[in-house]
């Protein structure tokens, strides 16, 4: 999977998108509030680390998802 932090624009808040492997969206969530849908998407037990890596992630930048 992979994770891309967007930057919103005046009201829009910062989101998160989970992409699997074909790069087909998987996730979107408010960058502010990750925590709330992680079950989802098959990253329960991994909150802290996935909350860590959005906090450093740099906006528009694809990265390779590992937790």
């Amino acid at each position: 999977m992979y994770i891309i932090k967007v930057k919103g624009k005046a009201k829009i808040p910062d989101y998160i998108q989970i992409r699997d492997e074909n790069f087909v969206l998987v996730a979107y969530f408010r960058a502010d509030r990750p925590l709330k849908s992680v079950e989802k998407f098959g990253l329960e037990g991994k909150e802290e680390k996935l909350e860590e890596l959005i906090k450093n992630l740099p906006f528009g930048k694809l990265q390779k998802l590992d937790l």
